[in-house]
């Protein structure tokens, strides 16, 4: 935890993501990502010199078989208010729409959902598990599948709930959350999503895998050029 807490600090500094009084909603999805920014955040909010408050939310997508209930119990170790919310967004993106690639939709709706449960709870920010590798896969998926230079950003302030969304994991590398997660027994919930290992992300993944076995600095690279070449990612301005 030592070092996910000390890159996750410095992502948070670099990019003023937690202000004073804030009160934040971690989005878990029930995967080691989310799971290891929880409990992160909840390291973090003990010894931070700035005050602020965490819960953490659940958007079930109503597929068969999945179980929240030990998540329940991590928050209630941990001290958090956790809210699990049922949906049927899987029988409306597999059984009614048919989607045969519903991976952009699922996720766009997902976050909709979870900033509406924000909202309503009184956060005024939502925290997601992006990590180190999320940033650099999403910068290709937009270069190779969308024709264009874009990644997410670290904080992005949604007007329609005037809301801002973090992502203090930026610059935690994801064999650290696999390595934490095994350590300490995260209740990860499996995934039971038909796409799950087959979509465009997976073979970003396997790309960035290769071209990093061929350039040990290639990782580094990629991120110094998202850093510098983006303008969402630029400091200044951000807030």
């Amino acid at each position: 935890m030592k070092k996910i807490l000390s890159a996750m600090r410095k992502g948070i500094q670099d990019y003023k993501m937690i202000d004073e009084g804030d009160k934040i909603a971690v989005g878990v999805s029930g995967g080691k990502d989310s799971l290891t920014l929880l409990c992160a955040l909840s390291s973090l909010k003990k010894f931070s010199e700035v005050n602020f408050d965490i819960m953490a939310l659940t958007l079930d997508m109503g597929f068969e078989g999945t179980d929240f209930s030990e998540i329940q119990s991590l928050c209630d170790r941990l001290g958090i208010e956790y809210i699990l919310k049922k949906s049927d967004l899987a029988e409306i993106l597999f059984n009614i729409r048919k989607e045969k690639n519903p991976c952009s939709l699922c996720a766009k709706m997902r976050r909709g959902a979870i900033n509406d449960l924000a909202r309503l709870n009184g956060c005024n920010k939502v925290a997601l598990g992006h990590h180190f590798e999320d940033v650099l896969e999403t910068f290709f998926l937009s270069l190779f599948f969308e024709g264009r230079i874009n990644c997410f950003s670290p904080v992005t302030y949604l007007s329609r709930t005037d809301m801002y969304v973090i992502r203090p994991l930026i610059y935690v590398a994801e064999g650290d959350i696999k390595g934490y997660a095994k350590r300490t027994k995260l209740p990860v919930v499996h995934n039971p999503c038909p796409m799950d290992g087959k979509s465009q992300r997976n073979t970003m993944k396997d790309f960035i895998n290769m071209k990093q076995h061929e350039d040990k600095a290639f990782k580094k690279k990629i991120m110094h050029a998202i850093q510098t070449g983006i303008d969402p990612w630029k400091i200044e301005g951000l807030k």
